[in-house]
């Protein structure tokens, strides 16, 4: 009886668990919709908080569940709308994973402001490292093949707004990368703060 009991109290846990990730993932979609560039950075470099949600089930819940909710978020994107092929929401899920693992694996070790602040600059700095290093050999060749244009156009957008830029490279070096140490660092902030706002939500188990 008390096995069954403690079954029971699992499984409504886990049920639990599952209705917030899904709640989560589609409010990231949602924001995934919501994108625009910022002035400072190429136009096709679109900004957007949906890594927010992510990194809210990254705190209450663990490293699993904010790879899930960017996981979900991604798919459902893809079937609500998507102009890349798909490449925009790999490029999503991956780079995403790449800061939301970091942060949640450290505030899990230490759950603590120290862990808070010391994952966010691990995360920030992995999310830009992964993002130019995806963009540079995978992401940018992809959306080249797959919108029917060279590389070179991306460069020549990307020049415009910083000099700096000649080939891909620079254009990884000076472009993607600050866009990706920026966007980190508003989006720790953002979900940091909705984190707190929602946390009575999620000490209900």
């Amino acid at each position: 009886m008390i096995r069954n009991s403690s079954q029971s109290k699992s499984s409504v846990f886990a049920t639990g668990s599952m209705v917030k990730i899904g709640m989560l993932a589609g409010l990231g979609t949602a924001l995934m919709l919501i994108d625009f560039p910022l002035p400072i950075f190429p136009s096709f470099l679109k900004f957007d908080l949906s890594d927010a949600p992510a990194v809210i089930g990254a705190f209450a819940m663990g490293p699993a569940a904010g790879v899930m909710i960017e996981l979900l978020k991604n798919i459902l994107k893809l079937m609500v709308r998507t102009n890349s092929g798909g490449v925009g929401e790999l490029a999503n899920f991956l780079v995403g994973t790449a800061y939301v693992l970091p942060l949640a694996l450290v505030y899990k070790k230490w759950p603590s402001k120290k862990g808070v602040l010391w994952g966010s600059v691990i995360a920030t700095f992995c999310g830009a490292i992964i993002a130019g290093i995806l963009n540079y050999f995978v992401l940018i060749p992809a959306y080249s093949m797959i919108l029917g244009y060279p590389v070179d156009v991306f460069v020549d957008i990307a020049a415009k707004i910083n000099s700096a830029v000649v080939d891909l490279r620079t254009l990884v070096l000076f472009a993607v990368v600050p866009f990706n140490l920026v966007k980190g660092v508003v989006v720790a902030l953002s979900g940091l703060g909705l984190f707190k706002a929602l946390q009575p939500l999620f000490k209900k188990d």
